[in-house]
């Protein structure tokens, strides 16, 4: 269950959680590595993989380029200089969006393949 819908309606919950949302992204220290939010979904899903194989051959290749450089920085215990910092405005999802399309995809395939057809009298 998602608080998202809840909040959309709500621009003045949105306004008041919205600082608490920056700071918790800025604690999380993702950024602090270079990598995007996405780019913490765990690829062990066979749908998070379907959807990793429809990415572009750049975004595809700039999140590999992330995850190694965050994988060296985190074993060197260091983080990357302020201006190299993932900037909230380049945080977008680019997985979470492939990712529902193909959920959408397997639930409709599993609704198609358990119809019980109706006998006509």
């Amino acid at each position: 269950m998602s608080l998202a819908p809840y909040l959309a309606t709500r621009p003045w919950l949105r306004n008041l959680l919205k600082p608490v949302a920056s700071w918790y992204a800025n604690a999380a220290s993702y950024r602090q590595l270079g990598l995007h939010y996405d780019d913490l979904i765990s690829e062990e899903n066979e749908d998070v993989q379907r959807a990793l194989k429809r990415l572009t051959p750049k975004e595809s290749y700039d999140r590999v380029f992330r995850l190694r450089r965050a994988t060296q920085l985190s074993l060197q215990q260091k983080i990357l200089p302020r201006e190299a910092w993932t900037k909230p405005q380049d945080d977008v999802a680019y997985v979470s969006q492939l990712l529902a399309a193909v959920e959408a995809e397997a639930k409709e395939r599993e609704d198609l393949d358990t119809i019980v057809p109706l006998k006509a009298h």
